[in-house]
């Protein structure tokens, strides 16, 4: 917590000077090296722009995310809409990766609220779909990612003992929804009817996971078209 705020007061002394920060700085501000914000960046998970070949991040964003108990990002009617309409151009993306990766898939907004359906769920949690108690228990642990100001993609082991992995869809600076993968079985040896990755296929979620969040940004970035028109909203 004390690191946080450090980092805060930080990067707060350099907005009032600087809109933007290096991606340097934004390492040394998030304690993350420098690769690991170039892909936080590029899978949408962390506030930038990229001019040229350099990206750079709004310092004024960068100070929210790291603003002790404000949310990470919150859905706006707008956000939402943009996400939805990303999700629907590219489910067959997200279909067949989770089916080449051996996970099941959602897409949530910002506030943890699913935009599709569970895509190909493991045995596990298709046999708990009806149970109020245990989709409660998904949602909060979702929305409570969303609260996470951690944009690295790495495995987490939620509240049911089951781990997913998350990253961020984006529009431009504005974060819009989060994809998750889960399902997976935490130790190889549950007796539950879970996804089981090797170390290779850990390594490849992790690998994957922002590529298809990615995709799923650049759908969101693009301009709604009437379908009656053809022109641009």
């Amino acid at each position: 917590m004390q690191d946080m705020q450090r980092s805060r007061q930080s990067v707060q002394h350099l907005a009032p000077a600087r809109d933007f920060l290096s991606a340097q700085e934004v390492g040394q501000l998030l304690k993350v090296d420098r690769s690991t914000v170039y892909r936080m960046a590029e899978s949408g998970g962390l506030p930038s722009v990229k001019v040229g070949r350099q990206w750079r991040f709004p310092a004024a964003a960068i100070e929210r995310l790291l603003r002790t108990g404000e949310r990470v990002g919150a859905t706006t009617r707008e956000d939402r809409e943009a996400m939805v309409r990303a999700v629907g151009s590219s489910l067959p993306l997200i279909e067949l990766s989770a089916q080449l990766l051996g996970v099941m898939m959602i897409a949530t907004d910002m506030d943890g609220q699913p935009v599709t359906d569970l895509v190909n769920p493991c045995g596990w949690f298709a046999q708990h779909a009806e149970d109020q108690g245990f989709v409660s228990t998904c949602l909060g642990y979702w929305k409570q990612l969303a609260d996470d100001p951690d944009f690295d993609v790495r495995f987490h082991l939620g509240p049911l003992n089951v781990e997913c992995a998350r990253t961020f869809v984006r529009v431009g600076t504005q974060l819009v929804g989060m994809l998750f993968v889960g399902g997976i079985d935490p130790t190889g040896e549950d007796e539950r009817p879970l996804y089981r990755l090797n170390a290779e296929g850990r390594t490849r979620v992790l690998t994957y996971l922002p590529a298809v969040a990615a995709a799923i940004s650049r759908l969101a970035a693009q301009p709604r078209t009437s379908v009656e028109t053809g022109r641009t909203i």
